[in-house]
């Protein structure tokens, strides 16, 4: 495609070319920005009974003080800051959040600073149980015996909670992200521990084959039996046994050749078992390409790509997938922005909610 000139390439390798970036400092003046906290009813419960804190004030501190610890770790200086500089080519690692992120005069700063804030501040806190396919997740939770459910490209772990809080075995629930201080700050966030909160975390590289193997799609059950997940060290052994997947704000960091081999390895996570499903939200448009409405390009000069729905199913079914082999549905949703950079005048930003079923 004209205009996406990425090739695939491991995240690790975007990170060594990035690392000597220019920081930015979010913290300037002292304080963060409050203006993502606005949870809803039923965010403030989640929070409240994963947290142990029950005044709303005290809550809203313990919040923002997880978000400023965020912003001084280890994920801000070596994973954060240099994956916004490439979201729309190789970065992954974030589960970066569609409605934050937003180019402006100083595209780094802003995307960084909307990136943290939505993971902990967000109106879609819980975005995971706002989609169409959250129902099948839970069901497959509770009727197929051994389903397993991946959270790949969770960051601080909202979506896996929510999901156990719901019903899903979190004995059968893992959850992935480039590196494990996600995890460990998420720990941080919830007031919790390994102990208290025991599911299975695996740090890793998803364009890595050694974390991430690619191999053909499971048209029958695998050979090998289904591994524990507590013994894993990559997400490979899992390939075929996996029932759920969500993977939201993830596809979208990627240009399109690399959304594609991604795809493709994700795919190969998923059991063959009818009603296996993947799904999620991320960036899209009306018309599949490079979304250059958003009026800047990123850090890097580059645009993100995003696909339409009519392309978007016609990857997984026909490319990914063998024709007619998957229920493809997916839908466009308007997104209000809070738009502070230059943006072409009447520019409308598109969530594509999404979701792949086995047949």
């Amino acid at each position: 495609m004209a205009g996406s000139t990425t090739t695939t390439t491991t995240i690790a390798a975007v990170l060594e070319t990035t690392k000597k970036e220019t920081p930015v400092n979010v913290l300037e003046g002292g304080a963060l920005d409050e203006q993502y906290y606005n949870l809803q009813e039923d965010e403030l419960a989640f929070f409240k009974a994963q947290t142990g804190i029950q005044n709303e004030g005290e809550l809203k501190r313990h919040i923002m003080k997880a978000q400023e610890d965020a912003y001084k770790s280890d994920v801000w200086s070596g994973v954060l800051r240099p994956y916004e500089a490439h979201f729309s080519t190789k970065g992954k690692g974030m589960s970066h959040h569609f409605d934050a992120m937003l180019t402006t005069l100083d595209p780094v700063c802003r995307s960084i600073h909307i990136r943290v804030s939505a993971a902990l501040l967000s109106p879609s806190i819980l975005k995971i149980s706002r989609l169409p396919a959250y129902k099948q997740l839970l069901e497959l939770g509770q009727k197929r015996a051994g389903a397993m459910f991946l959270d790949i490209g969770c960051c601080f772990g909202n979506d896996v909670r929510k999901a156990i809080v719901d019903g899903f075995p979190a004995h059968q629930a893992l959850a992935s992200d480039l590196k494990a201080e996600f995890w460990d700050l998420g720990h941080h966030l919830f007031n919790s521990t390994p102990s208290s909160f025991p599911v299975k975390f695996l740090p890793g590289d998803a364009l890595d084959a050694a974390f991430l193997e690619p191999g053909p799609i499971f048209t029958s059950p695998p050979a090998e039996a289904a591994p524990a997940l507590t013994t894993l060290e990559t997400l490979s052994p899992l390939r075929g046994h996996v029932s759920a997947i969500h993977a939201s704000s993830f596809f979208h960091l990627f240009d399109e050749p690399t959304q594609t081999a991604l795809s493709r390895a994700v795919a190969g996570l998923l059991s063959p078992e009818p009603g296996s499903v993947i799904f999620g939200v991320h960036g899209g448009r009306p018309e599949k390409g490079l979304r250059i409405e958003q009026g800047a390009p990123n850090a890097r000069g580059n645009y993100m790509f995003c696909h339409c729905p009519e392309s978007w199913a016609a990857l997984w079914d026909g490319e990914i997938f063998p024709k007619g082999t998957v229920r493809v549905e997916a839908t466009l949703i308007n997104v209000k922005r809070d738009m502070r950079g230059p943006v072409l005048p009447g520019t409308q930003f598109w969530a594509l909610v999404w979701s792949v079923t086995r047949l």
